[in-house]
C-alpha cells in the first residue's frame, strides 16, 4: 500500500534566489535615444541579438509601440543591407 502524499507535505522547489529586478525602462520615452531613420546603424545594433534576431520587448523593455517601430526600422535596414539578416551560423 502506498502513501499519498498531501501538498501540504512537499517542499517547494526553488529556481535560485530571488533578487528583485530592476525596472527596464524604455530609451524612447525618455527621451535617450530616438526613432528618427533607419540609416542610423548603431542605434539599431542595440536592439539586435548577436545572431541577428531582433531583441524581443522583455530584453529590450520597450513599449509596445516603440518595439513595433523598431521591428520596422530594422526590416527597412535589412532590405537595404545596412543590417545582415543574420550574422554567423552558430551550431554546435
Amino acid at each position: 500500500m502506498t502513501q499519498q502524499r498531501d501538498s501540504a507535505d512537499r517542499k517547494p522547489r526553488g529556481k535560485g534566489p530571488k533578487r528583485p529586478r530592476k525596472p527596464k525602462v524604455d530609451p524612447f520615452s525618455i527621451g535617450e535615444l530616438e526613432i528618427t531613420d533607419y540609416k542610423d546603424v548603431k542605434m539599431l545594433r542595440r536592439f539586435v541579438s548577436d545572431t541577428g534576431k531582433i531583441l524581443p520587448r522583455r530584453r529590450t523593455g520597450l513599449s509596445a509601440k516603440h518595439q513595433r517601430r523598431i521591428a520596422q526600422t530594422i526590416k527597412i535596414a535589412r532590405q537595404l543591407a545596412l543590417l545582415p539578416y543574420t550574422e554567423k551560423l552558430v551550431r554546435k
